[in-house]
């Protein structure tokens, strides 16, 4: 696990994970959350939407942008203050996605990092953007 101050990190660095969701890890944090939309877990709805099947949650795909921040860029001891997540395309069970968190700007009299998310699925389609603002670690 890294841990990175303000003054460690530098604009332009970047780090990704990369992951695939499976029925398992949808049906958990359907259960977890309480979202039980029949468009993640329910194959015959799914096939009534514009997907055709089901698909992952966009906030459980969007979490990958958290595992980045928490534990590799800034990493330990990194306080979330904003995330904003824009769903551009639907990510499908067992699609490999990659996350990847940007350092955008340095605020340092704020110690406030603003970082730039991007997820994009095997084909290098993007199928979520936004941005993030941490606190690293003092």
């Amino acid at each position: 696990m890294n841990k990175k101050t303000i003054n460690d990190l530098v604009v332009g660095e970047s780090s990704s994970l990369t992951k695939s969701f499976s029925e398992a890890d949808v049906l958990q944090f359907a259960q977890v959350t309480g979202d039980l939309n029949p468009a993640h877990i329910n194959e015959e709805y799914a096939q009534t939407t514009i997907f055709k099947t089901r698909i992952v949650h966009g906030m459980l795909v969007g979490a990958l942008f958290s595992a980045i921040l928490g534990t590799k860029l800034p990493g330990l001891g990194s306080i979330y203050t904003y995330q904003s997540l824009k769903f551009v395309k639907p990510v499908y069970f067992d699609e490999l996605i990659r996350a990847t968190v940007t350092v955008k700007e340095l605020i340092y009299e704020k110690n406030r990092v603003i970082l730039d998310c991007v997820a994009k699925n095997e084909r290098d389609e993007v199928v979520i953007v936004g941005e993030a603002t941490i606190m690293p670690p003092q």
